[in-house]
């Protein structure tokens, strides 16, 4: 898995700085649309019109599940293999052969040209009025040097991924590249974390599956005007798949932006899966203030999220800060219709991090919410032991109770969000920091294997309660002895509160803690839950 996810980082890393993808021999062709707007900019090459609708994808996905998995032939890997980092960095899309989904040209896309880190084509059609057009593979969409490699590829060898573009052609907010991966610049023009279309075993004792997305049509949503749409045809060992993803980029008065996407995917197993992780993130967490102890860079935190929520189907609000385990973890969260969930960067404060050319503290928060009742299922995190920022070691995703057996068919539907900050009660505080250190009491001996926690709170239902207004602390761990345990209002920071106990643990197996404050039979913050590794 991490090796997976580390060429997936480098390409898009890379990838962001230049595009190609070659064809020659092909004619060109121009396609156009009722309201005179064209396909694709003069001098693309298009294939011949087809009939394109969800339905028809979603047949064609549920025929090819009838079918063993064939995978895609190699691709001249002679010539890939010298299309490196430094060699993908001198092919350039050509801004003007850009294509326009929309008629005002709002959403232009660029594509990507295959490398050494990005092996496998896909196809990338587009559509208009129930017709597609393939987009076919021409040199002329791109500057590639006279001597570079990518100038001996054969014909028909497709393209990577594409990459919706910003109007003005000079920035991107939206690409797909590589698997089922993809991933938005966020609220502050920043890629981190990656979502995907579907994970399969991942965590699972058996290895991991990497479905991918082989097709795509492109589409605009004439009613909306600034919103693409997506189909997609996923395919793996496994299982098929037909996508529908809508996506739309809004900013704010504050020049903070989101993306909202809806996705339905449509579900066709070829056999059975042990493991199916719907809606699944991937993310990298080295360490944070909950880790000091790991801090061997200059920096003083480095990670692309900071923490998984969630949203119970019963209303509780949950936060498990990430870790960097000394082992690999898995955690399940079981619920029955869960309302939400997502792999947060909570922490926005530039001084945390002090990094001024990745600017982790602008890392997008990324937030699930079922469109259909998921049903019975939990919420599952894993955690794999990393020593650099260049590794995913994080993944999230909803895992259905209910076994995908061969032969069956299910349908998702939930909306993505890619933002700041998710919506949040104000009748609940919020966690806003976690810290470790030594037990027992400053100026005193401390205690040999006794650990302090100290967690803050913050809200606006805390701002007008004092240490006398019966606020207590409500905390369990799974095994070890609890000791001063108590929550104080911090001083002079109106709406924070903060939580400490000790606790004495010993032996090579977590602790797993549950805490949060109230007031009577009223919570009054979310419930903070953390994994504890007595040993590290």
């Amino acid at each position: 898995m991490t090796g997976s996810h580390l060429d997936r980082r480098q390409i898009l890393t890379g990838a962001a700085a230049g595009l190609a993808a070659t064809w020659n021999g092909i004619g060109s062709v121009t396609a156009g649309t009722s309201d005179g707007h064209t396909f694709a900019p003069p001098g693309a090459a298009l294939g011949p019109a087809e009939p394109f609708t969800f339905d028809l994808l979603a047949e064609r996905a549920a025929t090819a599940a009838g079918h063993p998995w064939e995978p895609a032939p190699p691709v001249a890997p002679d010539v890939l293999d010298r299309i490196d980092y430094d060699a993908y960095q001198k092919i350039r899309y050509r801004p003007e052969m850009s294509l326009m989904l929309d008629s005002r040209r709002q959403l232009p896309v660029q594509l990507f040209h295959l490398g050494k880190f990005s092996r496998e084509p896909i196809k990338i059609h587009l559509v208009k009025a129930d017709v597609a057009h393939e987009v076919l593979y021409d040199t002329g969409l791109f500057e590639i040097p006279d001597d570079h490699p990518a100038r001996e590829l054969p014909q028909g060898v497709g393209f990577a991924g594409f990459r919706v573009m910003a109007p003005d052609l000079k920035t991107d907010w939206l690409a797909f590249l590589g698997a089922s991966y993809f991933r938005t610049s966020g609220p502050y023009n920043q890629y981190g974390l990656s979502a995907r279309g579907l994970a399969i075993d991942t965590g699972a004792p058996t290895p991991e599956e990497f479905p991918r997305f082989t097709e795509f049509w492109l589409d605009s949503d004439r009613t909306k005007g600034d919103t693409v749409v997506i189909y997609a045809l996923l395919d793996s060992q496994s299982a098929t798949g037909a996508y529908r993803m809508t996506a739309r980029r809004v900013v704010d008065a504050r020049n903070v932006a989101r993306i909202d996407m809806e996705i339905e995917a449509r579900l066709f197993a070829r056999r059975d899966i042990a493991r199916l992780g719907i809606a699944p993130f991937s993310s990298m967490y080295w360490y944070g203030e909950t880790s000091r102890r790991q801090i061997v860079d200059w920096r003083p935190e480095i990670h692309d999220s900071d923490g998984l929520a969630m949203w119970t189907g019963s209303g509780e609000r949950i936060w498990r800060p990430l870790n960097n385990p000394p082992r690999v973890m898995s955690n399940a969260f079981v619920d029955n219709d869960i309302r939400g969930f997502g792999l947060l960067q909570r922490d926005r404060d530039f001084v945390h991090y002090l990094d001024d050319s990745v600017f982790y503290e602008r890392r997008a928060s990324v937030w699930v919410e079922p469109l259909d009742p998921f049903g019975e299922g939990e919420v599952h995190l894993l955690e794999i032991p990393t020593d650099d920022e260049i590794h995913d070691n994080v993944a999230a995703y909803w895992w259905p109770k209910e076994p995908f057996k061969a032969g069956a068919t299910r349908t998702y539907r939930y909306r993505l969000r890619w933002l700041d900050d998710i919506p949040f009660p104000s009748s609940l505080a919020r966690t806003i920091g976690t810290w470790t250190g030594v037990g027992g009491r400053p100026g005193h001996k401390r205690p040999e294997g006794v650990r302090k926690f100290v967690v803050d709170f913050q809200g606006k239902v805390l701002a007008d309660l004092g240490r006398d207004d019966g606020v207590e602390i409500m905390v369990t761990p799974s095994r070890g002895i609890l000791s001063n345990d108590y929550c104080h209002p911090v001083v002079d920071q109106r709406g924070r509160w903060r939580a400490l106990f000790d606790l004495e643990a010993t032996g090579p197996e977590p602790v797993d803690i549950r805490m949060y404050l109230r007031k009577g039979d009223r919570a009054l913050t979310e419930t903070w839950v953390f994994q504890y590794f007595p040993e590290t």
